[in-house]
């Protein structure tokens, strides 16, 4: 749990807050060097300080600032592993009289205009700090601002550590994980990547970069924006205004690349554009918003590619989740009965009749208080995977049409395993939980 003490902070922010200056210079900019909050740099920005700390010890994705209670006071939360929750040491609204200047705080530190309250605003800054038994790191952070009915609202992103993500580091079955390796090697070809929007495929995208010979190719990405600087590859950062996706990957294909990475197939421009430049022989990867890795195939032929191109070119599609991890300090094993939902969906999932008699995981139950996950029964997040390898039959399949039911029978005779049959064998390690994989695969609690 965090070790900032939050009342005090916020009590000296509202004693102190008229005499804080809204366009005081930054001390948080990129390089800055975050200490444990005391109160010397400020009312504010001591709180400012605190948040980021309390969030890089909770572990968490995002930080959201909002006014609550019609405009009357603030509320401060924390995404930690997919959920938001309130900050530790401030359960409770604090006073709307903070507001105003934490926002500004935050606009400085973000190099945005203070002064503009009814548009929305996008910008990133960085900080350098001493993260309990990792030593000192630094984290990027994007900030988002948009006008809401009270006030304003600020979301603040850490993108921490994304480059050093590895394959090894991203718990793939050694099958899903040898498929991934092959791609790799190719020469040529799309590889997609799907999911929701925070289901980690940057990070995987950044994984497969790493495998890449960056000293003997041309790697080059094109990403809204750049998340994290990669050594040895050129990143270029598009936006939809100026430098759209489609204009940044006609550019990029000037440049000899033999790796692409486009942040997002947004479009039918942007779809044309990299299936074409996969057919000269250059590996495109990319992301797209689909529910699985079959619907990456449909999706692309909906927007207008035509099924030989795509057969021509598409060498796989990866779909992904990403679900709680099961606390490994408070579990519990247990054996699902037959008729309950959980072996009725054990059973049901197909490929997993040989896990019909294993035991699973779940949380202990009571009212056990954790110190790893505070009584969650969950720490961290796991990545659940399918791959879908373009076989023969099955690029013979995209190229006549075929529709969703027949490239799924296709994939299942070669062998395709679902991201559900993934997670249950992850839960069956003790990974996470049956309960976890309903929910983020299913939408069950």
């Amino acid at each position: 749990m965090s070790k900032v003490d939050f009342p005090l902070l916020v009590a000296r922010a509202v004693r102190n807050v008229s005499s804080i200056p809204s366009s005081a210079p930054s001390a948080g900019v990129t390089g800055h060097s975050l200490l444990r909050p005391d109160g010397s740099l400020g009312p504010v920005a001591s709180l400012v300080d605190g948040l980021l700390l309390a969030a890089l010890e909770q572990e968490a994705s995002d930080i959201h600032i909002e006014p609550a209670d019609a405009g009357q006071s603030l509320r401060i939360r924390l995404r930690v592993d997919g959920f938001l929750r309130p900050v530790p040491g401030l359960e409770e609204t604090i006073p709307r009289l903070i507001l105003p200047n934490l926002i500004n705080r935050l606009k400085v530190m973000s190099h945005l205009d203070t002064t503009e309250r009814r548009l929305p605003q996008d910008g990133r800054f960085s900080f350098t700090a001493d993260w309990s038994g990792k030593g000192e790191i630094t984290v990027d952070v994007r900030v988002s601002v948009i006008p809401v009915l009270w006030g304003e609202k600020v979301v603040l992103r850490l993108l921490n550590l994304l480059s050093t993500r590895r394959l090894e580091c991203l718990d793939l079955s050694p099958d899903n994980e040898g498929i991934i390796r092959r791609w790799c090697r190719l020469s040529g070809g799309l590889v997609l990547v799907t999911g929701p929007v925070g289901s980690g495929k940057t990070t995987t995208l950044y994984g497969v970069l790493s495998e890449l010979d960056a000293a003997t190719r041309n790697i080059v990405t094109v990403e809204d924006p750049v998340e994290c600087a990669i050594d040895g590859i050129n990143q270029m950062a598009a936006d939809e205004d100026y430098l759209t996706f489609p204009r940044a990957l006609r550019a990029v294909l000037r440049q000899d690349p033999d790796v692409v990475l486009v942040g997002e197939i947004r479009d039918e421009e942007t779809a044309e554009i990299a299936v074409r430049a996969a057919l000269t022989g250059r590996l495109i990867l990319s992301t797209l918003h689909t529910n699985d890795a079959v619907g990456a195939v449909i999706r692309l032929l909906e927007m207008g590619i035509k099924p030989y191109l795509l057969a021509a070119t598409l060498a796989g599609a990866m779909g992904q989740r990403l679900l709680r991890r099961l606390c490994s300090d408070c579990r519990e094993e247990y054996l699902p009965e037959e008729d309950s939902p959980e072996g009725v969906f054990i059973r049901k999932v197909p490929g997993n009749r040989e896990n019909d008699d294993k035991r699973f995981y779940r949380p202990v139950t009571g009212n056990r208080q954790c110190p790893v996950c505070g009584g969650s029964g969950y720490h961290g997040r796991i990545p659940v995977h399918e791959l879908l390898p373009v076989s023969e039959e099955l690029s013979g399949a995209i190229a006549r049409g075929a529709g969703v039911k027949e490239l799924r029978e296709i994939a299942a005779a070669g062998g395709f395993k679902s991201m559900a049959a993934d997670g249950i064998e992850k839960a069956a390690a003790g990974l996470t939980t049956i309960a976890e994989v309903e929910r983020s695969l299913y939408g069950m609690v």
